[in-house]
C-alpha cells in the first residue's frame, strides 16, 4: 500500500473506532507522536495497542462519534489529514460531567509511513474550541 492508502485506512479503520485491532497492521511498534499543548511542544511514544485505548477514551467520552477526511495530501513518505469529529458528551471529559450534548474537534496531522507502517506524526488539535464547547454545554 502507499503511504496516502496506508494513512487513510488508518482513519477508516483505526481512528474511526470500527476496527481497532487492525492498529498492529498500520502503525510501527513504536510510533513519534508530536503534539502541541498549550502551545507547549510534546513527544510522546505510542504503540499500537496504546493508541487502541486512546481511541476507545474518546469512545467512552465521546459515544459512536462520525470521523469525516476533510482534506488527504500525500507527498513521498508524508501525509497530511485534516478532519473533523462529532460526536455526543456521554462520559467525563477533563473534569466536565456527561451532557448528552455534541462536541466538535477539528484537528490536522501529518504522517510519516516507514516501512508501509505509520512510524511517526504531528498533531495540533483546536483543544481550547473543546474547551469552550464543554464549558457551554455545562450551562
Amino acid at each position: 500500500m502507499t503511504p496516502e492508502q496506508i494513512v487513510r485506512t488508518f482513519f477508516e479503520e483505526v481512528r474511526s473506532g470500527r476496527n481497532l485491532e487492525h492498529a498492529n497492521t498500520l502503525m510501527a511498534e513504536q510510533v513519534l507522536a508530536h503534539q502541541v499543548i498549550s502551545e507547549e511542544e510534546v513527544t510522546v511514544t505510542r504503540t499500537p495497542s496504546d493508541y487502541a485505548d486512546h481511541v476507545r477514551e474518546m469512545i467512552e467520552a465521546y459515544g459512536d462519534f462520525s470521523l469525516q477526511i476533510q482534506e488527504l495530501l500525500a507527498q513521498g513518505d508524508k501525509v497530511y489529514v485534516r478532519w473533523r469529529q462529532a460526536g455526543t458528551h456521554v462520559g467525563e471529559v477533563d473534569g466536565y460531567a456527561p451532557t448528552n450534548l455534541p462536541v466538535i474537534e477539528i484537528a490536522s496531522a501529518v504522517y510519516r509511513v516507514e516501512n508501509e507502517k505509520i512510524a511517526e506524526y504531528w498533531i495540533q488539535i483546536d483543544r481550547l474550541g473543546i474547551e469552550k464547547q464543554l464549558e457551554r454545554n455545562q450551562s
